[in-house]
């Protein structure tokens, strides 16, 4: 067998596809992103690192509310399409980094804001990767974490896991909401209310983003179709397969003396 390490599988998966999540509706919009805006320009001139930036849509957003921006992320195909994005989009104040989450290049106390948004459940070591955004981020910043969420039902959150993986083996977990207060708090954040909301994914682009195999495009249809009535009712999966998700925008400022 030819295994693959994480990081592979993260570049592999995105870098192909990095102008499908550019041009990305799920992506490209939502109030979570109009939030992440309007904090921004609540606080002019800021220096903001977009983790995981993905698509850029965090980077274009807060660069056009009026900050700097350094997009971060680990494929080098993805941060391409941000720079023609950006360019194109006449925004001059986004530069763009390399590399992963847990381990990031720069010194001390560089930031602002640290956002990252559908990011977190590709990352390989959240607790590692949340420090790490905590020592970048200056005392008096703020770090918005917006993500897919698992519900915090067992039988719920079982389900959302085994259909993120067919889908996306470089999928790690969509965290609980209960689970991201604890990660934050031991990163030394102190989390606010989570804002949550419930994005539809229409299933024909929702597998062809990620290239789906139709083996597992066939496998993903039979646990929905197979799945307990409280399943097919909480994420209301639709005759071909369409469903909504649940997500969470949580806002967080670094502790006193940490």
């Amino acid at each position: 067998m030819n295994a693959r390490s994480h990081a592979r599988h993260v570049v592999d998966q995105f870098g192909a596809q990095a102008s499908a999540y550019v041009t990305s509706a799920v992506h490209a919009a939502g109030a979570d992103l109009d939030r992440i805006g309007e904090r921004v320009r609540a606080r002019p001139g800021l220096r903001v690192l977009d983790l995981g930036c993905g698509g850029g849509h965090v980077a274009f957003a807060a660069a056009a509310a009026g900050a700097a921006v350094t997009a971060y992320d680990l494929s080098a195909d993805m941060l391409a399409a941000v720079s023609a994005e950006a360019a194109r989009r006449g925004l001059d104040r986004i530069e763009t980094r390399q590399g992963g989450a847990e381990a990031l290049p720069f010194p001390d106390a560089s930031f602002d804001a640290v956002l990252t948004r559908y990011s977190a459940h590709h990352w390989r070591d959240v607790p590692a990767a949340l420090a790490e955004a905590r020592r970048v981020l200056r005392a008096d910043g703020f770090l918005i974490v917006s993500d897919i969420v698992a519900p915090e039902d067992p039988l719920l959150d079982t389900h959302l896991q085994a259909l993120e993986l067919l889908r996306d083996p470089s999928h790690v977990r969509d965290y609980r909401v209960s689970e991201w207060r604890a990660l934050l708090e031991a990163a030394g954040f102190a989390p606010g209310d989570a804002t949550p909301s419930r994005p539809r994914m229409e299933f024909a682009s929702w597998i062809a983003r990620m290239r789906t195999p139709e083996t597992h495009v066939a496998a993903i249809r039979a646990l929905q179709v197979t799945a307990p009535a409280e399943v097919a009712a909480h994420f209301a999966i639709e005759a071909d397969g369409s469903f909504l998700l649940d997500a969470a925008l949580i806002e967080a400022r670094p502790k006193p003396g940490r």
